[in-house]
């Protein structure tokens, strides 16, 4: 192109200079259109290239795009996995787009489409991390029973471990030594955070019982915890419950659990009650957060559980499918009492009381503070008051129990980071102050923290994040007893394997 420029220019000043005659005018006029045809062509060429290489930018650039949904619909899906209720805030025109990118061959209305994708979720199950094997490490402290490592994570304190399943995340291995007579493990650790991470690993990882616990581990018996102390060590139920009693001794076995659902938890977790209770044998089941409504109790009483036929229930009548609890017990109490007898706390269902002969049992759901606390102020001022003058005035007459899920980890020790949840609802100094003040300065036993001192057992994980297999939990669970009767119980305990809710079962066996 720059060469056909030149040639015209010199053209033109050949002309000007004299060198082309008028007479050769009809010549000059024929080099022109020549001239003019080859810069068009040429013009033509590049403008062709010039289309072509945008063409090429245009399909790079929508792969790229094209990846990056399928990278965002990935993310959805895990995220979706981890907290199945999701779902439930989900449009129809959403679950449709959802099941066609899951392959989940579902029609109907919004209800079947969320059934099939649970049902499909269940099936897929969750992935594991890595298994454990002998390896050595330093320490900074060992003993008999566990090792302690210390490690600065480039990224999150994602700590477990779990039978043989390799996971597809980048892991830093941290392996253990324990002296000779107990068995060595090796830690596996995600890479999520820059905060110093201690790990306790007791001896070596049992498989679950029972096969309530899906992937089979056990990863609470590894402790993980921002602010560790030197002689916690983590909760494992196999070692550390007593032995069973004889026979010939007469004692109450109570259980306690909050079932986030109890449909869901019946239908769509793929849990038996019948199994819990074959394997605890318990003379009373309590339980919260049942969100059922007053409708539905006849037909869940017949259907849930055989051979307990005295059944006490409250439902939430302000907030419909929200709350709720419920008493379910072998042996016939003396009276039953639904609420705190004060019409602004009793519209949720929160609360049923059973008098047995000895004492009385109160199953209770506390209101959570909720996001951004906005429940915060009436949870510590007038709720726990009520509820802890409440139980002081029953004590006049015979010791209270008192279990559920109080939404409230009272020490550093019951949650596993306490910085980063200082505002965080369950974990507010408002909080941990109430619940001193109204439950424990009032002469209540926390029969757990009182059997085991200095053991980190929690009994919630959030479904998000995979906190439960990496035993990032939180004890907001408790059963707190009159100090009067604080030494008839036997064994206060958890049951971390039954993992068919975001709360774990509690256990309480009272010498009678």
């Amino acid at each position: 192109m720059q060469l056909l420029l030149r040639c015209g220019s010199l053209l033109r000043l050949y002309e000007c200079s004299g060198g082309l005659p008028r007479t050769n005018y009809s010549s000059r006029k024929l080099v022109l259109p020549i001239l003019n045809m080859m810069s068009e062509r040429t013009r033509i060429t590049y403008s062709r290239r010039a289309v072509s290489r945008n063409s090429e930018i245009k399909k790079d650039e929508q792969t790229v795009i094209e990846k990056e949904d399928d990278t965002e619909s990935t993310l959805e899906i895990e995220r979706i996995r981890g907290d199945p209720s999701m779902l439930q805030s989900m449009t129809v025109k959403e679950l449709k787009e959802l099941t066609r990118r899951m392959g989940v061959a579902a029609r109907g209305n919004k209800k079947d489409l969320v059934s099939a994708l649970m049902e499909s979720l269940g099936k897929e199950g969750a992935s594991t991390i890595e298994q454990i094997g002998p390896s050595e490490v330093p320490s900074k402290r060992k003993s008999a029973s566990s090792v302690v490592v210390e490690q600065k994570l480039e990224t999150s304190e994602v700590i477990s471990a779990t039978p043989s399943k390799r996971s597809r995340t980048k892991q830093k291995s941290i392996k253990g030594t324990t002296p000779e007579e107990n068995p060595v493990t090796t830690v596996k650790i995600n890479k999520t955070s820059h905060k110093k991470e201690t790990v306790v690993a007791n001896g070596a990882i049992a498989k679950a019982g029972l096969g309530l616990n899906v992937d089979g581990a056990e990863p609470w018996t590894v402790l993980v915890h921002k602010k560790p102390q030197a002689e916690w060590i983590p909760y494992n139920p196999k070692v550390m419950r007593p032995p069973p009693l004889s026979k010939d001794t007469r004692a109450l076995k109570i259980l306690s659990w909050n079932v986030n659902g109890l449909k869901a938890l019946v239908k769509n977790r793929g849990f038996s009650v019948h199994e819990l209770a074959q394997r605890e044998d318990f003379d009373v089941l309590c339980l919260q957060e049942t969100k059922i409504q007053e409708k539905d109790v006849d037909v869940i009483k017949e259907s849930l559980l055989e051979g307990y036929t005295n059944s006490f229930w409250t439902c939430s009548v302000s907030k419909l499918g929200y709350s709720g609890t419920a008493i379910i017990s072998r042996v016939k109490p003396l009276s039953i009492k639904y609420g705190l007898g004060v019409p602004d706390h009793d519209t949720e269902g929160r609360i049923v009381t059973v008098e047995f002969d000895d004492f009385y049992l109160l199953t209770a759901y506390v209101p959570n503070s909720g996001d951004g606390l906005k429940r915060l102020t009436y949870r510590v001022t007038e709720w726990d008051p009520c509820l802890g003058n409440y139980m002081k005035e029953l004590e006049k007459s015979k010791p209270v129990i008192l279990t559920g899920d109080l939404n409230c980890a009272h020490q550093e020790i019951d949650i596993h980071d306490p910085a980063g949840n200082s505002r965080s609802a369950g974990f507010t100094k408002e909080e941990r102050k109430s619940f001193e003040t109204n439950f424990l300065s009032k002469g209540f036993v926390d029969t757990f923290r009182k059997q085991h001192p200095d053991v980190v057992g929690y009994s919630y994980w959030g479904y998000r994040h995979n906190c439960r297999k990496t035993n990032r939990g939180w004890r907001l669970d408790y059963f707190l007893v009159s100090e009067s009767i604080a030494e008839r119980v036997h064994d206060s305990y958890i049951l971390p394997d039954v993992s068919a809710s975001d709360h774990s079962p509690l256990g309480l066996i009272l010498k009678l």
